[in-house]
C-alpha cells in the first residue's frame, strides 16, 4: 500500500532552502519516492490559517518511506533543513488497492 509524506513548509533561508530541496530530491528518488505536489499555488478553501507551501511525496509503502526518512542520505538534508525552513511533517498511509 502506498504511503505519503505531506509537508507544510515555510521558508526561513532561501539559499539553505534550495540546498535542502536539491539534496532531499536526490534522496527521495534514491528510495523510489516521487513528488505529487511540490510547492504549487495553494488556495485556502476552508479554515482560517494562511496557506503555506505544500509538498506531497508518494512512496511504495510506509516501510520504504520510513527507511528513506531514517537513512544516512536524508540525515544530511535534515542538517540543512534545521535552519532553512520550518515545517509540519505527516506520514499518511494510502488507500488499500482493491
Amino acid at each position: 500500500m502506498s504511503a505519503y509524506v505531506i509537508s507544510e513548509v515555510e521558508m526561513r533561508d532561501p539559499d539553505g532552502f534550495e540546498a535542502y530541496r536539491a539534496l532531499a530530491a536526490k534522496t527521495i528518488a534514491r528510495y523510489g519516492g516521487r513528488y505529487l505536489v511540490r510547492g504549487g499555488k495553494v488556495d485556502l478553501a476552508e479554515g482560517n490559517l494562511p496557506p503555506k507551501a505544500i509538498v506531497i511525496v508518494e512512496f511504495e509503502s510506509m516501510a520504504r518511506l520510513k527507511e528513506w526518512y531514517a537513512s544516512p542520505d536524508y540525515a544530511e538534508a535534515l542538517k540543512i533543513r534545521a535552519g532553512a525552513l520550518e515545517r509540519r511533517l505527516l506520514f499518511v498511509e494510502g488507500v488499500p488497492e482493491m
